[in-house]
């Protein structure tokens, strides 16, 4: 009775010319705070009034939309078990449901209360420290609900290891917002990547008119933008999600002089942001924690010198005199791998006409020694470049701050011949792995297979969608999103002797079970004239090699609304501390093909046991709410 006077109270006054339209239907579904999808809706509504000559509904009509949007049977079914007479939840039969159901380990009295005084719409059962099944629906379909675990939301990880002990979240050409031959450069880029986490960005630096250094793909016939612009984006976005540093990973092909430009828009513009001394002892022998580093901007470039012998020079203020500059090899390893393919693609694009007026395809550059600003030069502190040649050299001459840029294509055939010097390799050095120049489309590689090896920069092209992207905005919700993850021990380990394929006794396996019970509220077809679909889900593993799986629902069709599936898939996982899950719904278009409907990635180890609502992603990563699953987790 209770329910049914509260659910008055609120819609009775929408009704006093007796009935609404659907429009009004929808503002009254909004006033009740109940998340809708605009083409479900209209299409229960349509149903309603099927073979009325009126576009308008009753009371009646409108409690009858409600239930089919809102009391979802596996709800009911879940609170009826809890509840002694299918009305009422007390506060000690949800602490029940919390401990037996969902697993929560301490102060279940504490947290039941909470969710009821958070939750509870009907303020008489409230007050009694009850709970309604519409509480209880607003709870189930709450994030305190979802699947992703609560504690994992916020930093909850030790942040004073070195840098080198973390994945982190790392952009590749951050510039471009399409391919890699033609595309606009769009500061965009910057700012989405930073908003997204991103603690590592691309700038390519090239000699602009004015004396205005610019970014864009060098040789080819994207667009430019000036590189005072870039510094200006990063210092207004670098921390508005995370707290821990940004690395500005420069690709420098410009003249000493311009140079000199950049290090005073780097000053000038970053002010106390930059990094531009060591912290505590001058003599580096190991890197800083991103806790000691938080708020700053790392400049990642070649280097002249060692870092104490740039400090003793900015310390006497003897620096920064017109032309003091030292030699460095002038392509990067990204340009090495990739300029032949660009140059090919360019050349071709400008015999068939394409043009850029503001940016004229380049001559092909010789390989040659260049000259950096010492002015430059001295910016870089923790993060320099230098060109890797071999393990074997890196163990015997690398230092601690020096880094490593490798190409997909090499770093793969060594996840083939040397994994353990590999994993060895980047337990002690940061270590970024490039796309391939052949990825002209600003494709992505399979970010899990270098991960796997602790690789920590593992670069992708954040302005194309897809499974890869995917994976990797998965991998960085842990620790709350802020852009850098401790890798688990074996790989921090530097006696370590893990390999993907060969893991040891290095992680306990473990054992996964999921039962899929539900969809609510899905995306319809985007063939569907209505909010149909034949929906079905796959849920993935992605980790080492062994951990490698795939499974499929069955097909619900013509359902899209709420469809049921209570089907329950197991997965054994021999190194859950490398392992993402991935939950993927399809709509079955034919026997051998499917559409994309929505999915959501999250690590293995950020699953919530008992009852949780899985939120779904369209491609860009944006929330398609109400749309959800509704599962079972378990595991040990």
């Amino acid at each position: 009775m209770e329910e049914n006077r509260w659910f008055l109270s609120i819609i009775q006054d929408e009704f006093r010319d007796g009935k609404i339209d659907l429009e009004s239907t929808m503002k009254l579904l909004t006033k009740m705070q109940i998340p809708f999808d605009f083409t479900h809706v209209k299409h229960v509504f349509k149903k309603t009034i099927d073979k009325r000559k009126e576009q308008r509904i009753t009371i009646e009509d409108f409690r009858a939309i409600y239930q089919t949007i809102v009391h979802r049977f596996e709800f009911y079914e879940l609170f009826c078990a809890y509840s002694p007479n299918g009305s009422i939840l007390s506060d000690t039969d949800l602490t029940k449901f919390l401990r037996r159901e969902q697993h929560e380990a301490k102060d279940c009295e504490t947290i039941a209360l909470e969710m009821i005084f958070k939750y509870e719409p009907i303020e008489g059962v409230r007050k009694r420290r009850q709970m309604s099944f519409e509480g209880f629906i607003r709870y189930m379909s709450s994030e305190d609900c979802s699947i992703f675990k609560k504690d994992q939301r916020t930093v909850y990880q030790d942040m004073n290891h070195p840098l080198c002990d973390y994945f982190i979240s790392t952009s590749h050409n951050t510039y471009l917002t399409s391919d890699q031959i033609l595309g606009p450069s769009d500061l965009w880029g910057y700012t989405s990547a930073l908003l997204k986490g991103c603690r590592c960005l691309e700038i390519d630096c090239w000699d602009g008119s004015n004396n205005e250094p610019v970014v864009y793909h060098g040789h080819t016939l994207t667009g430019k933008i000036l590189f005072r612009s870039v510094i200006q984006v990063v210092d207004k976005y670098a921390f508005a999600v995370s707290d821990y540093p940004v690395v500005l990973s420069l690709e420098n092909h410009c003249s000493p002089k311009q140079q000199e430009i950049m290090a005073e828009h780097l000053e000038f513009i970053l002010g106390d942001r930059l990094l531009t001394s060591t912290i505590g002892d001058s003599l580096v022998t190991e890197l800083p924690s991103p806790e000691a580093l938080k708020f700053k901007i790392l400049v990642k470039n070649k280097k002249a010198g060692t870092i104490e012998e740039g400090m003793l020079r900015r310390h006497m203020d003897c620096h920064g005199e017109t032309g003091e500059v030292s030699e460095f090899e002038n392509l990067s390893d990204d340009e090495k791998s990739g300029e032949k393919v660009l140059y090919q693609s360019a050349d071709t694009l400008k015999r068939k006409g394409a043009s850029r007026s503001s940016s004229p395809p380049r001559k092909k550059a010789k390989m040659k020694k260049n000259k950096i600003a010492i002015t430059l030069s001295d910016l870089v502190i923790y993060t320099q470049s230098v060109k890797f040649v071999s393990f074997e050299h890196s163990l015997d001459n690398q230092k601690c701050y020096e880094n490593n840029s490798i190409g997909e294509s090499r770093a793969r055939r060594f996840l083939k011949s040397s994994a353990k010097e590999f994993v060895s390799h980047t337990s002690r050095f940061i270590t970024r792995i490039y796309p391939k120049g052949s990825r002209t489309r600003s494709s992505n590689y399979n970010p899990q297979e270098f991960w796997n090896v602790g690789c920590q920069m593992v670069a992708l092209n954040f302005q194309t969608q897809g499974l890869h992207m995917e994976l990797y905005k998965g991998k960085f919700l842990d620790n709350g999103g802020c852009g850098y993850i401790l890798k688990p021990e074996f790989l921090r380990n530097q006696n370590s002797t893990f390999t993907p394929r060969d893991v040891g006794r290095y992680s306990q396996p473990m054992s996964l079970s999921i039962k899929l019970i539900s969809g609510h509220q899905l995306p319809p077809s985007n063939l569907s004239k209505t909010n149909k679909a034949d929906p079905l889900v796959l849920i993935e593993i992605y980790g080492v090699p062994e951990d490698q799986a795939k499974k499929k629902s069955s097909v619900r069709k013509s359902n899209a609304l709420s469809p049921r599936w209570n089907e329950t898939f197991s997965f054994t996982i021999q190194v859950p501390e490398l392992a993402l899950v991935r939950f993927c719904v399809e709509d079955e278009i034919s026997v051998v093909a499917n559409d994309f409907l929505g999915q959501y990635t999250l690590p293995l180890l950020s699953l919530s046991r008992g009852y949780r609502n899985i939120p779904l992603l369209d491609k860009d990563g944006c929330s398609l709410g109400p749309a959800s699953l509704f599962v079972h987790v378990w595991y040990y």
